[in-house]
């Protein structure tokens, strides 16, 4: 079967890190490319506790393009193997099971946890965030009997959803109830991420929120606080005239497009800014949480400084090693959080998994996907798809995915 396969070496990385300097297609399309269409085996259930599935879309996550990029931090690199194909934003129709599978049969319409934690990696007793409920913070990502890897995706024994097929452990699956498209079934994984995200730096009707980033995560942790009927007023920093708009059609209060955040958060939040003899303002007050889907220097450092006495900053976006000041850290008594991945929560009275709130919200009307998928193509226009996704606001492009399905 035809699937995309990502694969670099050293010598490769030096070599596109120069001619991607000329011109950036030699990342997706020349010889030495990183991402590639390539023939591999469909594959064959790893145990008895595992499923196959047909895939019917997955879409194209910006942890993706910043691999085909090569823009991620060596820091992973112990917890990814190559060649591996990508994808872990997906759904499909499951085809054959293994005989210690219960409650999932043949035909069933699911999505994936992407996370190879200790059960998928045959590992017991748990790692300490296993047993906690986390999975996506395994231990053991580089243990087991699996090749390393946090998710399906960048393993190179577990093949991703730009294939046709794709297998997963038991405990990764999710049903998908009647009614929930393709395109929204492929978009639970990401609203995970974001419901995770506000579930751990819940808000409340009081609360000044600033979120950092309207693309696909930024827009869902708008759309997770208004589901959960949280009346906090919310702020979006997004350079993308389009997408700041969209987001404040899905429940912001205030966009800012190529504004002064700092004046901005005089205004909203009403911080008083201090200018020091050299750099940035500093502001005291300002907002009191913050969501940071971007994840580079510049927006940590400028969040520090908007955020207030004893806010908390979630970076949700991957990036690369971070230089910051960390004065308005110890200034204000701040709190930056991690945020990867999804697991379980107590919630509405009872403990759930990120991905089983996701379907809810999304079953019953609270959160609609469709429309964020904007552009789909067939596995073969995978370079058209990255392209999509390097000039985003140009295409009024969210959510690019590729489609398995006939027509």
């Amino acid at each position: 079967m035809k699937a995309l396969q990502f694969s670099v070496s050293i010598p490769k990385f030096i070599a596109l890190k120069t001619l991607g300097l000329l011109n950036k297609r030699f990342y997706y399309d020349s010889p030495i490319a990183t991402i590639k269409l390539k023939e591999i085996p469909e594959p064959s259930l790893p145990a008895d506790d595992w499923v196959k599935i047909k895939t019917y879309m997955c879409g194209l996550c910006g942890s993706d393009v910043n691999l085909v990029f090569l823009k991620d931090s060596p820091s992973a690199s112990p917890f990814t193997s190559f060649p591996c194909v990508l994808g872990h934003e997906l759904c499909g129709e499951v085809v054959e099971i293994g005989k210690e599978v219960n409650g999932i049969g043949i035909g069933d319409f699911v999505t994936v946890a992407p996370h190879l934690n200790c059960p998928t990696r045959g590992i017991s007793p748990e790692c300490k965030a296993c047993q906690a409920g986390r999975p996506a913070n395994c231990e053991n990502f580089a243990k087991g009997n699996l090749a390393p890897g946090m998710f399906t995706g960048i393993c190179k024994d577990i093949n991703g959803g730009f294939a046709p097929y794709l297998v997963a452990h038991k405990t990764q699956v999710f049903k998908l109830p009647e009614g929930v498209s393709p395109s929204s079934g492929a978009m639970i994984e990401p609203l995970s991420v974001a419901i995770q995200a506000v579930l751990d730096n819940m808000p409340n009707d009081n609360d000044n929120v600033l979120v950092i980033g309207g693309g696909v995560i930024g827009n869902l942790v708008v759309q997770t606080i208004r589901a959960l009927g949280i009346g906090s007023r919310i702020t979006v920093v997004e350079p993308s005239r389009f997408h700041a708009e969209f987001a404040k059609d899905k429940g912001a209060d205030d966009i800012v497009v190529g504004g002064d955040i700092y004046a901005e958060t005089v205004r909203i939040a009403g911080a008083i800014p201090y200018t020091p003899m050299m750099g940035e303002k500093i502001l005291i007050g300002g907002f009191t949480k913050i969501f940071d889907t971007v994840g580079s220097s510049r927006t940590v450092n400028k969040a520090l400084r908007v955020l207030g006495f004893q806010g908390v900053l979630s970076i949700v976006g991957i990036s690369d090693m971070l230089k910051f000041d960390p004065t308005p850290l110890w200034l204000k008594l701040q709190t930056v959080k991690g945020v990867y991945g999804a697991g379980y929560n107590n919630f509405r009275g009872r403990r759930e998994h990120a991905f089983d709130t996701a379907i809810s919200l999304v079953e019953h009307g609270k959160i609609r996907l469709d429309e964020m998928a904007t552009h789909k193509f067939k596995l073969e226009e995978y370079k058209e798809m990255i392209e999509v996704n390097m000039d985003k606001p140009g295409n009024r492009a969210i959510k690019t995915m590729a489609s398995f399905l006939e027509g």
